[in-house]
């Protein structure tokens, strides 16, 4: 179904190069695998587990408040709907008791034919408000988790006079709860109670904007600007952050495209070895986006840590088993691609010498929806949803902490839930050369490529390879 709320209208309508849709959406970041970023980390000996200490953060700092969570659901179901229907004079927004009726019907559930970017990041958007309106009311992740879903529900059955659909509910419902977390936690970690004048004020600002349930409480609350001598609600994970700046080229079936400037945004919260037991306590977040025919932000990933326990840990060798929420989304020139998956994730450090350090990781789990690209599909979309299993493995060097280079494999089976009826693989392999040249400045360059193999029952069956090379200076820092 067609979903926008005024938040994501106003992205849209932002045109390129404005530097504020980036500014606002921190929360887009683009497919590459954890690994990579962990591979980066500074490798240091970690303590005994069970001697890890607790973040001096607590994970609800208020008390639980159902009325506010209630309100603050419903005001993200009201506000946006009555936009579109007095203001856009949308079409599905002419809501009637006989619309609802028939939405409430189990048999009335379909699979929507709307573009990629609506059902693929503006219901997860929209569900991260959801997510939110309980989140930073007092409740767990997995207390806000249920009432995502439940948000999702009521839109597509009271909010839209079509009918409702399966992926916007699963899109809304299990990528919100995604982003949702991400959001709060990294609208949380912006704010320092401490801080005064001018930058505590556009701190509180891009808060705001990050996660509006959060940036309203503290307001109805009056903390908004308030200096506050409690530390227990100030988050004090630790954070890195990369950019790159470069040239980047896109191919299809080794025809060659022309070099384009692009920018990439990754940010690691937390570490898999630490606080493994408390749900998101590790995330990984990362975006690219430049010059586009189809769109200015190319490539979102967030991956968020559920759970996890030790396999071994010694001096040398650190192993953490660690199952993950994955959110990914991909639409550049030549490729696009979304999916929603659970992953069980061995990450592993090795410490070969005192000079020599490798990092890999291995990974494996269910894929729950997957847009994939479908070349004979007749409807308003172009993309079949799937469901599948994915597989990724990876592996980082570093020598004497200035020679880095990796190797990245991910794939993943697919076979459809609505579109043609199809068996899709997908194979991504790229790999990584960078050179430090000062402290927190390094040079690196990214060949790698997509390799998306379709078998269909009723039509010929295709092989299409989409090679990349990426070149870019790199700034990181860890906060």
């Amino acid at each position: 179904m067609v979903k926008m709320n005024l938040f994501y209208l106003f992205i849209r309508k932002i045109k390129y190069p404005s530097v504020c849709r980036l500014g606002i959406l921190f929360f887009l970041f683009f497919y590459f695998s954890p690994h990579t970023l962990v591979a980066q980390y500074n490798f240091r000996r970690l303590p005994y587990p069970d001697s890890i200490p607790k973040y001096n953060y607590r994970d609800t700092a208020v008390k639980k408040r159902f009325g506010r969570a209630v309100l603050l659901l419903s005001a993200t179901e009201v506000l946006p709907w009555t936009f579109d229907r007095f203001v856009t004079g949308a079409a599905w927004s002419k809501i009637s008791f006989k619309t609802v009726g028939s939405n409430t019907k189990p048999s009335s559930w379909f699979w929507d034919n709307d573009d990629f970017l609506t059902n693929q990041f503006g219901h997860p958007s929209h569900g991260s408000i959801f997510f939110n309106s309980f989140r930073s009311n007092g409740y767990s992740f997995w207390q806000s988790a249920p009432a995502t879903f439940a948000g999702s529900y009521i839109w597509e059955t009271f909010g839209e006079s079509q009918a409702p659909s399966i992926n916007d509910f699963i899109n809304t419902g299990f990528g919100g709860s995604i982003l949702g977390e991400f959001t709060h936690r990294f609208a949380n970690k912006i704010i320092n109670n401490h801080s005064r004048g001018l930058k505590r004020q556009a701190n509180e600002v891009l808060a705001l904007l990050i996660n509006p349930a959060n940036g309203l409480n503290r307001i109805i609350d009056g903390k908004w600007g308030k200096v506050s001598v409690n530390p227990v609600e100030k988050d004090t994970t630790k954070v890195y952050v990369e950019f790159d700046a470069g040239m980047r080229r896109f191919s299809v079936n080794n025809r060659d495209g022309s070099f384009s400037w692009y920018g990439r945004f990754k940010l690691l919260y937390g570490s898999p070895y630490e606080n493994y037991r408390s749900p998101f306590s590790f995330i990984s977040i990362n975006t690219e986006f430049g010059k586009s025919i189809k769109s200015n932000v190319n490539l979102i990933s967030v991956y968020g840590s559920l759970a996890g326990f030790w396999v071994q840990y010694t001096d040398q060798t650190q192993q953490m088993a660690l199952l993950t929420a994955n959110y990914d989304y991909i639409n550049n020139d030549a490729f696009f691609y979304s999916s929603e998956n659970i992953k069980l994730n061995l990450f592993s450090k090795f410490k070969l010498s005192r000079k020599i350090k490798l990092n890999t990781t291995f990974g494996t789990g269910p894929i729950i929806l997957a847009a994939i690209p479908d070349p004979y599909l007749k409807l308003d979309r172009h993309y079949d949803y799937c469901w599948g299993a994915g597989l990724n493995a990876g592996a980082m060097i570093s020598l004497n902490d200035r020679f880095f280079y990796g190797i990245n494999y991910r794939g993943g089976w697919f076979k459809t839930y609505s579109g043609n009826s199809s068996d899709n693989f997908l194979h991504t392999v790229t790999s990584e050369l960078g050179f430090k040249i000062i402290k927190g400045y390094s040079i690196s360059a990214e060949p790698g490529y997509f390799d998306l193999l379709g078998h269909y029952k009723h039509y010929p069956g295709y092989d299409k390879t989409y090679p990349y090379l990426r070149i870019s200076v790199r700034f990181n820092k860890l906060l």
